[in-house]
């Protein structure tokens, strides 16, 4: 959606724009000579090829969409909480409007209790829940959003009962929650929750969890019936890399048929490797809709160069936090909770965000199947945050 009269070239992307009618503006922000926004990111460290790349995909964003206002100040957090917090006063000191970053989240801890004493809103990019809230937002790509979406895609292909084996961190077990919740929200029955200890060798949790004795058991003393199918038809496994592969793999040799049980991810399967796993042939995960994404990356890659491996995100994250800082200001509205928070959302690079009062968010997001030519796109992302929960 364009906003009006935004000074961009012809084939440059619309910001951020909100999704919904906002208030009128305040006479403070309308009065304004310039709105600053500071960018805390790691410029030096051993995280400055991040910080680089979000910096000058924020950059980007304010040449492409930005208000004219707008006053872009990258500072340098060093990827460590006393950089952060030396970024943040810096920030303060320089009269910022609002705060874009930091990335860590021991780097947004730090900074938020200078931020929150200066009453200066955060827009950060952490993944950790933890770390936000009285203030502190995040637009980091959060657990909730990406498995509403898939277990939502499986319930309309016809998935009602539902499985999930995660390792036993910090990380499975908010996936496990955020599991429970979108299960019942779409009338879908979990069946099983199971966890594994991600250093230790997974086939013993595999086996029960698969239930492969009972089901073998019985198949022996009746061998004219196949072996019976698992409890579940939709199995969700949210772990990354050569431990997910090795246990989907586990998963398929207790009797468990990828044809019949939908595999389910998370954005950790955003990985071109599982392309040549074959019990993951035809899994399902949400990811950020295709066609966006890599348009960002295209214009990135003209002004900058390519985007270093596993950067993407991140810097289309810092190109959404930068334009939705100027798709506000050039509408003269502040940065209060209740603009921040337009339950429309805004319209990115990485699809439809909205920032909640508790400084978490829901993303509107597609859905991918894992095929041997690599992701294709089999859900599509939404349109609006309409109804609500969506």
């Amino acid at each position: 959606m364009q906003l009006p009269g935004a000074p961009v070239p012809p084939a440059a992307p619309a910001a951020p724009a909100p999704a919904a009618p906002l208030p009128a503006p305040p006479a403070a922000m309308a009065d304004k000579d310039e709105v600053r926004a500071a960018l805390l990111v790691p410029l030096s460290g051993s995280y400055a090829a991040y910080g680089q790349a979000m910096s000058n995909a924020a950059q980007l964003a304010l040449f492409e969409v930005g208000d004219q206002r707008l006053n872009l100040i990258p500072l340098d957090t060093r990827g460590t909480p006393e950089g952060a917090a030396a970024a943040a006063r810096q920030a303060v000191a320089q009269g910022a409007d609002i705060v874009l970053g930091p990335l860590f989240s021991p780097e947004v801890k730090a900074a938020a209790q200078v931020a929150r004493e200066a009453a200066v809103p955060v827009l950060a990019f952490t993944t950790d829940r933890t770390a936000i809230g009285q203030g502190i937002y995040t637009l980091g790509f959060l657990p909730r959003s990406q498995v509403a979406r898939v277990v939502a895609h499986a319930r309309q292909q016809g998935k009602e009962r539902f499985a999930l084996l995660a390792r036993s961190d910090e990380y499975g077990r908010t996936v496990a929650d955020a599991f429970r919740e979108a299960v019942a929200a779409q009338g879908g029955q979990v069946v099983k929750v199971e966890f594994y200890d991600p250093a230790a060798d997974p086939t013993q949790t595999v086996k029960r969890f698969t239930e492969s004795e009972r089901r073998a058991a019985a198949h022996a003393r009746d061998k004219t019936q196949p072996v019976q199918p698992p409890p579940f038809d939709a199995v969700m496994l949210p772990d990354e890399g050569t431990r997910l592969r090795s246990v989907a793999s586990l998963v398929t040799y207790f009797e468990v048929d990828p044809g019949d049980v939908r595999f389910l991810g998370t954005m950790l399967w955003d990985d071109p490797r599982l392309a040549v796993e074959p019990s993951l042939q035809g899994g399902w995960y949400a990811a950020p809709p295709t066609a966006a994404h890599q348009e960002f990356e295209s214009r990135y890659a003209a002004a900058f160069g390519p985007l270093p491996a596993k950067v993407g995100i991140l810097a289309s994250s810092a190109y959404d936090a930068t334009a939705l800082a100027a798709a506000l200001s050039r509408q003269n509205l502040d940065f209060s909770t209740a603009n921040i928070t337009n339950p429309g959302g805004f319209a990115g690079v990485d699809g439809l965000f909205r920032l909640l009062p508790d400084g978490s968010n829901d993303r509107g997001l597609a859905v991918r199947e894992v095929t041997r030519a690599g992701p294709r796109e089999v859900g599509p992302a939404p349109t609006s945050f309409n109804p609500v929960g969506q």
